[in-house]
C-alpha cells in the first residue's frame, strides 16, 4: 500500500510540475501609464447589472447589447439589450437556451446586424457564430464550427466585422490549448480558416497579470491567467490585434487575411508590430485610425495612432477589469467592466456579493465608428 501511495504522490507531483511549467509563473509587466489625458470624472456609468458583464456592442441608433460573462456560469439570460433602464433578454427569453451556450463576444456591422461568438466552453462543445438582423429581429445565421476551426481547448472570444460586411475576424485566445490563432470567416460562403496559429503576434508572453493588489493566478499559484490574441480592431485596410499577455500591438492587412492563395509563411511575413501596449483585453478603432486599448492592470484605456504616441487616455479605479470597447453614436466610447478578479473560479456566493457589474462610457474626443 505504501508503494502505491508513494507512486500516486510522485505522479501527482509530476503532473503539478508540468501544469506549472505550462500554465504558471510569470514576470511583472512594466507600467506604461502616462498622465491621463481625460479626467476620471468624464467616465459615466451607463448601467449596472447583477451578473458579470462580458462584452458590449452599441449600434448606430444607440441600442446597447451585452453578454453575461460565461465564466460566471449563468443559468438564465446570456445576451441582453438595455431598454428604458431595464436589461431585456435578446432576441427573446426562449432564445437564451435555444441559441446560446457560452456566448461572449459580440459586434454590430455596418448593415445593422448583430454577430455573436460562442466558444463552446473552451471548445469542449461546438463553438458557434450567430447573426441577427437588428431591424427585423430575424436570425440570419446560426452556424457551428468543427474541430479544425475550434478545437478542444480553444477560446473563441472576440469578433469584428469588416466595413463591407463580407468578413468576420475572430480571436482564439486559447488559454488551455496554447495554440492561439485568428479565424477568418467568409459571411457569404460560411467558410472559415485558422491563420497565424501560434505566430508570435498572437501568442502569450511570460508575464504575470496583476490587477489591483491581486496576481491573476489560481490553484495555489499553479495556473496563471495568460492568454493569446484577445483584443482585435478592424478597419477598412488593417486588422489590429494583440495578446492578452503580450507586449505588442500588431497589424496585418485585411486583404492578406482574405487571400486564400497566400501561403502561411508569406502571411506571417506581412505581419507588422505597430506599437508597444499594456497587458490588455478589448480594442476599438476610430475613423481617424486611432486604436483604443484597455489596460487590465491599471483600470485604464490607452490610445495610439497616427500622430498619437501610446498614452493613457482615461483611468478610473471604479473599473475593476476594463474589458470590451464599443463606439456608439455621438462619439461615445462604451466600456464593459467584466471584473474578472471577482469572477474566475469564484463561488456563486462570491460573484453575487461582488455585484453589481457595470458598463461605462466616455467621450474620447475623436470620431468613432458605431458598433466597432
Amino acid at each position: 500500500m505504501k508503494n502505491i501511495l508513494l507512486f500516486l504522490a510522485v505522479i501527482a507531483l509530476i503532473a503539478t510540475m508540468v501544469l506549472w511549467i505550462r500554465h504558471g509563473g510569470g514576470d511583472p509587466y512594466p507600467n506604461l501609464s502616462t498622465t491621463p489625458r481625460l479626467g476620471a470624472g468624464m467616465l459615466e456609468e451607463v448601467l449596472a447589472y447583477a451578473e458579470p458583464i462580458g462584452n458590449v456592442a452599441v449600434n448606430r441608433d444607440g441600442r446597447i447589447f451585452f453578454t453575461v460573462h460565461p465564466e460566471a456560469r449563468p443559468k438564465g439570460n446570456k445576451l441582453l439589450e438595455y431598454v428604458a433602464g431595464a436589461a431585456i433578454p435578446y432576441p427573446s427569453g426562449a432564445a437564451q437556451t435555444e441559441l446560446f451556450d457560452t456566448v461572449l463576444g459580440l459586434s454590430i456591422d455596418s448593415l445593422n446586424r448583430l454577430w455573436t461568438i460562442d466558444h463552446g466552453n473552451h471548445g469542449m462543445r461546438a463553438a458557434k457564430i450567430i447573426g441577427i438582423d437588428l431591424d427585423s429581429g430575424k436570425i440570419l445565421r446560426e452556424q457551428s464550427f468543427d474541430k479544425s476551426i475550434a478545437p478542444t481547448g480553444s477560446f473563441l472570444q472576440d469578433l469584428q466585422v469588416s466595413s463591407d460586411g463580407r468578413t468576420i475576424v475572430i480571436a482564439d485566445a486559447s488559454f488551455w490549448r496554447k495554440s492561439p490563432a485568428i479565424i477568418v470567416y467568409d459571411v457569404e460562403t460560411g467558410q472559415s480558416r485558422r491563420v497565424l496559429e501560434s505566430h508570435e503576434s498572437v501568442s502569450a508572453e511570460q508575464f504575470m497579470i496583476r490587477s489591483g493588489d491581486k496576481d491573476m493566478e489560481f490553484m495555489g499559484g499553479i495556473v496563471a491567467l495568460r492568454g493569446g490574441i484577445d483584443g482585435i480592431a478592424l478597419g477598412p485596410e488593417w486588422l489590429y490585434y494583440g495578446a492578452l499577455s503580450g507586449s505588442g500591438l500588431y497589424r496585418v492587412k485585411l486583404d492578406d487575411l482574405r487571400d486564400t492563395r497566400l501561403p502561411p509563411a508569406q502571411l506571417a511575413k506581412r505581419v507588422e508590430r505597430f506599437s508597444d501596449k499594456p497587458l490588455s483585453d478589448g480594442f476599438s478603432r476610430d475613423n481617424s485610425g486611432n486604436i483604443y486599448i484597455t489596460d487590465v492592470e491599471h483600470s485604464s484605456v490607452f490610445i495610439v495612432g497616427p500622430g498619437q504616441p501610446l498614452a493613457t487616455l482615461i483611468q478610473s479605479n471604479k473599473v475593476r477589469w476594463p474589458d470590451a470597447l464599443s463606439f456608439g453614436p455621438d462619439g461615445w466610447l462604451y466600456l464593459a467592466d467584466s471584473a474578472l478578479p471577482d469572477l474566475i473560479l469564484q463561488s456563486r456566493e462570491h460573484i453575487e456579493a461582488a455585484g453589481p457589474y457595470r458598463i461605462f462610457r466616455f467621450q474620447p474626443g475623436f470620431e468613432g465608428v458605431p458598433g466597432q
